[in-house]
């Protein structure tokens, strides 16, 4: 099993032992015997989370734009030098493969992330172009600092984060190391990440862990991660879709409207901006074939209060995420979508969830019922839908 190039530092921070693993890498699940306590740490004061097993690609060259622009669903050529974009990418029908954050840092000179592999494709999308496509995930470790204290800390170690907005990126040195600093991140809070040379990387780790030492500075895993993203409404591979060309059916598949990443398809219906997987697009658009949207979901809290408590239980709080999708049915108790992510949200003090629904059922305050288990017995409990994110302090992008 791989480890990240922060792994030998922060395994001295985690006193669980508790690990999974990320296509093939060590992530913790937690570092202490309460994942809550790291979610918290992100939400009111800073947290460092080892997003190193991100696979990051090199997309170099005089066609590299011209690359990204055939392949990416968001328009690349609208990102300047030092801006980056979170975007996915689609089978020739339509149906999203993966996604991530492409950084660009020329006019010629790209990286791309993502959370599975996907080289090849690239690769073959790219045969005849003049474009240099290198896997450097072995090069870097990335280290994301999120939080509303992470902009505080990095500035005593690189005062220029101060003038960063929300999703650019700089050069700069940290522990005389250079490092690409970007205002980017999981969590849906103020947040950065730093790009750091393998061999450089625990000399960083250790001076952010410095500098955050009177901000009580503190990593996090996964656990905590899911209860952060799912607030922040984000979706996950494997969760709120699978790779298009692994699902073994369509009702496993997902096109980027479906997904909630409609915003993305500037030019689409038009025509006038095409890449892989576009005139299904645009045909879903014109003809309005979207079979589900995304939506959040709100549950009411009386009615989850008063079914517990009708079974003699107490009303469970968790802030553990479900680790399995639940029906959604209308007032008639006819299923008309799911819900793909569920928790409690510590911050709201509300159970929310992520949902796919039928289109016409998507509309905010559309009042639902979401299919749960209580004492051994299928119930249903009142849901509204409700826009996304969840949690979205300005702290976020002023």
């Amino acid at each position: 099993m791989r480890t990240t190039p922060f792994h030998s530092r922060l395994s001295e921070l985690n006193d669980q032992g508790l690990y999974t693993h990320w296509q093939g890498t060590l992530s913790p699940l937690r570092y202490t015997h309460a994942p809550k306590h790291e979610y918290f740490a992100v939400r009111n004061s800073v947290g460092v989370f080892d997003t190193s097993p991100l696979f990051k690609y090199s997309v170099s060259g005089p066609d590299a734009e011209r690359l990204l622009s055939g392949a990416l669903i968001r328009d690349v050529t609208t990102a300047r030098p030092g801006q980056a974009q979170y975007t996915a990418w689609c089978d020739d029908r339509g149906f999203v493969m993966h996604d991530g954050v492409v950084f660009r840092h020329s006019a010629e000179e790209f990286l791309l992330t993502a959370a599975r592999p996907a080289l090849s494709w690239f690769e073959e999308l790219g045969t005849g172009l003049r474009v240099d496509l290198e896997d450097v995930s072995d090069a870097f470790g990335m280290l994301a600092v999120q939080g509303p204290r992470s902009r505080t800390v990095l500035s005593a170690l690189a005062p220029e984060v101060a003038s960063l907005g929300y999703f650019e990126h700089l050069q700069t040195k940290i522990a005389g190391t250079a490092v690409t600093l970007s205002r980017t991140g999981y969590t849906g809070d103020l947040g950065f990440e730093l790009t750091v040379p393998e061999d450089r990387a625990i000399a960083v780790l250790d001076a952010v862990l410095e500098a955050g030492r009177d901000h009580s500075i503190r990593p996090f895993g996964e656990e905590a991660l899911m209860t952060l993203r799912i607030e922040a409404g984000l979706s996950l591979i494997d969760v709120e879709w699978h790779d298009a060309r692994l699902a073994f059916s369509d009702a496993d598949r997902a096109t980027p409207k479906e997904l909630g990443f409609g915003w993305m398809l500037r030019g689409v219906r038009d025509g006038s901006r095409t890449f892989v997987g576009s005139r299904a697009i645009r045909r879903e658009l014109e003809d309005a074939t979207s079979r589900w949207l995304t939506t959040g979901i709100v549950v009411d809290w009386a009615d989850w209060d008063r079914l517990h408590r009708d079974a003699g239980l107490l009303p469970p709080k968790s802030e553990h995420p479900l680790p399995y999708e639940s029906m959604v049915l209308d007032e008639t108790g006819a299923e008309i979508g799911y819900c793909t992510s569920f928790v409690y949200s510590p911050m709201l003090q509300r159970h929310i969830g992520i949902a796919r629904v039928r289109p016409d059922l998507a509309v905010v305050g559309t009042d639902l019922r979401l299919e749960l288990a209580i004492a051994h017995h299928n119930t249903t409990v009142r849901i509204t839908t409700t826009s996304m994110p969840f949690f979205d302090p300005p702290r976020k992008k002023d």
